[in-house]
């Protein structure tokens, strides 16, 4: 019996070292973002209609429930594992809408040309195929972008990314179930 509780607790000891598996994509525990460890928050599906689009994982400094903890200072990682292919304009398009949706007219107007800026190495990333992984980072008040672990391009400013991480996390999320699921509901 008492191998047996043994058995049990090294079993516990190991599931607990396994990544995440959320929609048979597995994602790390950690994230490494500026040379500070991140932990994975929170992650869930983004669906359009009836399809599943991407795996839309949170990782940050400390866990968090909410916006304010989130946007507190430290870096932290959107991350993006595309679970279908998208285009550069598809991903363009639903980056403009989010943040139309889900900031203040001001605050779009405020970080508009980060924004394009933004658009354009999106855009320049071609092709986005199923599988891909598109890692949006917040530190030394950039947002670094890069695409399947190879950085793609830096836009700069606090503002940008707090609109930015908005889409997902915000009052008006592009998804409310998706926001739950990557503030660890």
């Amino acid at each position: 019996m008492c191998s047996m509780a043994m058995g049990s607790f090294a079993l516990m000891i190991a599931c607990a070292a396994i990544a995440a598996d959320v929609g048979g994509v597995k994602l790390d525990d950690k994230a490494n973002v500026g040379g500070q460890e991140l932990v994975l928050n929170g992650a869930g599906i983004r669906t359009r209609a009836v399809f599943k689009v991407y795996v839309g994982s949170l990782y940050l400094p400390v866990k968090t429930a909410n916006l304010e903890g989130v946007l507190a200072k430290g870096p932290r990682r959107i991350q993006l594992n595309l679970l279908r292919d998208l285009s550069g304009d598809q991903l363009s398009d639903a980056v403009n809408d989010g943040l139309k949706e889900s900031n203040s007219p001001a605050d779009v107007e405020a970080v508009k040309g980060e924004t394009e800026q933004f658009i354009s190495i999106v855009k320049a990333m071609g092709p986005l195929k199923e599988g891909s992984v598109i890692s949006i980072d917040f530190v030394e008040g950039a947002t670094k972008i890069g695409f399947n672990a190879a950085p793609k391009g830096t836009v700069p400013g606090e503002a940008f990314n707090r609109a930015l991480t908005k889409i997902w996390v915000g009052e008006k999320p592009v998804q409310a179930d998706l926001k739950k699921a990557m503030l660890g509901g």
